[in-house]
């Protein structure tokens, strides 16, 4: 079974059955201590681009934002067994043309990792895509609030939605978690490991 292990703010490890290792947005909190297969990289900003914390491998790729859209083509890739799409992200403190989103297929599990985002006019078009979970921004400052996060949610239509990157400063609020509200919500904590 593939699993996700939230190392807190927006920092997470997903790893396959047969033990490929992805790190998504390395920063936050610890669990960096096995060799990454493959690293990706929502946008630039420091709270999401430490991959120097990340062990590697000689084979390690690292896919980021500018690897990904390329004069406005969002890319897919495939690399050890895992397909990775960009699909949009922005808002007013994320450019749409220096920052992405990624919908992962690892183990046959559909999951959107929303990067840092609003609500985009894409939401639609992901609801299309049977997904088996959305991990969503909710922190109000940089990125939609948790009210808007919970009305991406609905749209989406994942079949569990997991709320990250929730209070400036905070790797994980308690909060912001409860308030969040979606079918199929899971709340994942700093440390925590879950199967998917």
């Amino acid at each position: 079974m593939a699993t996700m292990l939230f190392q807190g703010h927006a920092s997470y490890r997903l790893e396959s059955e047969s033990g490929v290792v992805v790190y998504v947005d390395p920063f936050a909190g610890e669990n960096y201590d096995v060799p990454a297969d493959l690293i990706l990289v929502t946008h630039e900003h420091p709270d999401h681009n430490q991959i120097e914390k990340v062990p590697k491998k000689e084979s390690t790729k690292i896919y980021r934002a500018a690897d990904m859209l390329q004069n406005g083509v969002y890319r897919t890739v495939h690399e050890f067994g895992i397909e990775v799409q960009a699909v949009p992200a922005y808002n007013k403190m994320h450019k749409k043309e220096e920052c992405v989103g990624y919908v992962v297929l690892i183990d046959g599990i559909k999951m959107y990792l929303a990067g840092d985002t609003s609500k985009t006019d894409y939401m639609t078009e992901l609801a299309k895509e049977n997904l088996d979970y959305a991990v969503l921004p909710t922190d109000g400052f940089f990125n939609m609030g948790v009210d808007e996060a919970s009305e991406c949610a609905s749209i989406i239509g994942a079949k569990h939605s997991i709320p990250i990157h929730m209070k400036r400063g905070a790797f994980f609020d308690e909060e912001t978690a409860e308030k969040f509200q979606a079918s199929g919500k899971v709340i994942v904590r700093p440390g925590e490991k879950i199967g998917l």
